[in-house]
């Protein structure tokens, strides 16, 4: 999940800021890189959080 959403956003926002340019594959690469070494813990940490929550609001169907 975090591989997929780093890269979808990571290349939206590349070519939003810097355009169809002839670098934008190794900058995109850039962006990726960080993103994933963000994105991955953090929902590594929260999916628990939020899980927990989701639980407490909505109802057991049993």
């Amino acid at each position: 999940m975090a591989l997929l959403m780093s890269s979808i956003m990571s290349s939206i926002i590349s070519v939003f800021n810097m355009g169809l340019i002839d670098r934008i594959l190794l900058i995109w690469l850039k962006a990726w890189s960080l993103a994933f070494v963000i994105a991955f813990p953090t929902i590594t940490l929260i999916t628990p959080l939020v899980r927990k929550l989701v639980s407490a609001v909505v109802e057991d169907g049993k």
